[in-house]
């Protein structure tokens, strides 16, 4: 509404009538403009200019929306959902209302009656929630590779001093350092703790001592000639230097083989199972051993040395008897070490731990 335009009724202002020529109609030709006068007819003429429009608020007047059916009675919460609103109401060719409402069933038993309407609401179905991408990223493969990649940033940050490891303080410098002192503690600690293989000496008056208690009666003592073979148990008297361990030395297990020093063959075997001695000393060991030696005839040679060595004295002008000349090699099983560690030592001149009867042929 036009602010400035007054209305052509005087008596509204309270003055004189306003005159607008171009709105005026004149009964004739000739109006005197200057004179003021004014015609009885129709002297505002309105279709001059375009209709500007109601000129004061409507009032306590009629509705037209109400008059043309376009008010709605009330306010549809589902209207939206269900494209039934008053814009979508014949949208894609729809008719029916928004929603239906089922009838309330009936009460049963115990169970409680319904006091209202249940109503059943059709909600269009929505459009995918992920993008391909993200999808992607969900899947563990994907994970897999964003942690290695994340991996290779930190290594590529690590090893430029970018950064450090276990919340930034341990840079390369730092490892360098912490390594460096990490390997003299462990240096350390092996030099007392790793155990050492130790070494073995005879006894120099008797190497070989005779075999006692359980052991001396599982073994038969005979010598024979037809077919020539001996047998006998005894025992290798031998002293074990640990001078070079910290801490107590273990044996798993130890064998051993004898061989006659002159002919080279076999004449003796042994084994021992777990065996501890204390560090930085000189204990005994007494190595059980099976003499045990099978020959063509009674020529030959090894069978002829341990023969005449285990001889009666009395057989002997001066009651001495010859000794035998042999190899003693240990095969040893230490704890704490990998694989196995040989150790080898010699006698010449040993008496024989036996002695045959008199008249032993």
């Amino acid at each position: 509404m036009d602010s400035d335009r007054k209305s052509a009724v005087s008596s509204f202002y309270g003055g004189k009538t306003s005159f607008d020529p171009l709105n005026t109609d004149f009964p004739g030709g000739n109006v005197d403009l200057l004179s003021g006068g004014r015609s009885h007819t129709a002297g505002y003429n309105r279709s001059s200019f375009l209709d500007a429009g109601r000129q004061e608020p409507l009032k306590g007047g009629r509705d037209e929306e109400a008059d043309a059916g376009l008010q709605d009675d009330g306010w549809d919460v589902y209207a939206d959902f269900n494209n039934a609103g008053p814009k979508y109401s014949a949208a894609f060719g729809q008719s029916e209302a928004g929603y239906r409402q089922i009838p309330v069933p009936e009460a049963k038993g115990d169970d409680p009656v319904l006091t209202g309407p249940v109503e059943m609401v059709t909600v269009p179905t929505l459009g995918p929630e992920w993008q391909k991408t993200e999808l992607r990223n969900m899947t563990k493969a994907a994970k897999r590779e964003k942690t290695s990649e994340l991996i290779k940033k930190k290594w590529k940050a690590w090893n430029r001093n970018e950064r450090g490891l276990f919340g930034g303080w341990l840079t390369r410098k730092r490892l360098v350092f912490v390594l460096f002192g990490f390997f003299i503690i462990v240096g350390i600690l092996l030099a007392f703790t790793i155990p050492r293989v130790p070494s073995f000496q005879f006894n120099n008056e008797t190497p070989l001592t005779p075999a006692s208690g359980s052991f001396n009666s599982s073994i038969p003592t005979q010598f024979s000639r037809l077919p020539a073979n001996f047998t006998f148990p005894a025992y290798a008297a031998l002293q074990i230097d640990t001078g070079g361990n910290f801490i107590p030395l273990t044996f798993s297990r130890i064998t051993a083989e004898v061989y006659d020093l002159d002919t080279n063959f076999q004449v003796a075997t042994g084994d021992l199972q777990h065996q501890t001695f204390p560090a930085k000393s000189f204990p005994q060991l007494n190595m059980p051993l099976n003499f045990s030696y099978v020959a063509t005839n009674d020529t030959d040679q090894t069978w002829m040395n341990w023969y005449a060595a285990c001889k009666s004295p009395s057989q002997y002008i001066g009651g001495t008897r010859p000794g035998v000349n042999f190899r003693l090699n240990l095969n040893l099983f230490i704890a704490g070490l990998p694989g196995t560690h040989d150790a080898t030592t010699q006698v010449t001149d040993a008496p024989c731990p036996i002695e045959l009867p008199t008249d032993s042929v």
